[in-house]
């Protein structure tokens, strides 16, 4: 009797049963190397970026900085964070952490765990903390990026020394600007839950508590604004034809709605916005009794009727 061979019944383990672990082995390195390369890239950009805007007359530092987030983020971690510009006008911060998706690294997350620190060239600096403070940053291609800003529950206190600041506290901080198409740009401001320090009118009508602050504008021509510093590029803008249309500007506070829609302002000579608003004062508890006027701004005074009911915003 012939036994069958018992080997003839094995199956023979051709190269098709490795080839997808070697097509991964090969995707990971390929996006390994990938990464590494837009680890260095984003390296590569801020020393560039530092070192153009130093031929400007700006400065913009840091100390110890380290790069991580592989495999799918680029987290970008700062300490001691300065920027400043020619004017004055400097911001700073104790660290700062950014992180983008590594196929999306022109959509930046950036947080303040430890609240920032700015400086006005007349004022003196402002320490911002709070809960949280983050920012958004994409479209850096457009004028203007798209930026938005966001914080809960934060403090404004001036430095020894410096000049007192027109906002205390805020329970909420929401900032947008927005690339817009016809070289216009939009700004949304939402400050909720404030202590500012109003004047006039507005300070006796909203009974001195807290207030809700809102803007909805739009900025004409944003292409004119360029300069070597914040002061010269806004008076450039000006000079450029740019304007600022107001679609709603509204202060609520106490039993009173302070609202201005429908205006058109611009910088003024001294830099201060000067124009004129459609305007309501008004009773939110059902009154009915409202006062309605115009607000114009002129000779650094914002002017309901004959009442002046603040100082005129200062652009520059």
């Amino acid at each position: 009797m012939t036994l069958p061979d018992p080997a003839s019944g094995r199956k023979r383990r051709g190269p098709g049963i490795a080839f997808p672990f070697i097509l991964l082995l090969i995707v990971i390195a390929a996006w390994s190397l990938g990464w590494m390369w837009l680890r260095g890239e984003a390296v590569r950009r801020m020393d560039q970026t530092a070192a153009d805007l130093a031929t400007k007359g700006y400065r913009l530092e840091w100390g110890k900085r380290s790069v991580g987030g592989y495999p799918f983020r680029l987290d970008i971690d700062l300490n001691d964070v300065r920027l400043a510009e020619p004017s004055g006008w400097a911001l700073t911060a104790p660290s700062l952490k950014g992180e983008a998706y590594a196929y999306a690294v022109d959509h930046w997350v950036v947080v303040a765990p430890a609240g920032v620190t700015f400086t006005r060239p007349d004022g003196g600096a402002v320490i911002v903390g709070g809960k949280a403070l983050r920012a958004t940053l994409s479209d850096f291609d457009k004028r203007p990026p798209r930026i938005a800003i966001e914080g809960a529950d934060l403090t404004f206190s001036p430095e020894a020394g410096a000049s007192p600041y027109f906002l205390s506290a805020a329970r909420q901080l929401n900032v947008r600007l927005i690339p817009g198409p016809n070289d216009l740009g939009g700004v949304l401001l939402h400050v909720g839950g404030a202590r500012m320090a109003l004047q006039g009118l507005a300070a006796r009508a909203t009974e001195g508590g807290l207030v809700d602050f809102d803007l909805n504008l739009t900025l004409t021509r944003t292409s004119a604004f360029n300069g070597s510093d914040w002061a010269s590029a806004a008076r450039a803008w000006g000079q450029g034809g740019g304007e600022i249309e107001v679609r709603q500007a509204a202060v609520t506070g106490g039993a009173a709605r302070l609202e201005a829609r429908a205006g058109t302002l611009r910088p003024g000579p001294d830099g201060r916005l000067v124009g004129q608003l459609d305007a309501t004062l008004g009773d939110i508890t059902g009154s009915g009794q409202s006062l309605h006027g115009a607000v114009r701004l002129q000779d650094g005074k914002a002017r309901l009727g004959p009442l002046v009911i603040g100082p005129s915003p200062k652009l520059y």
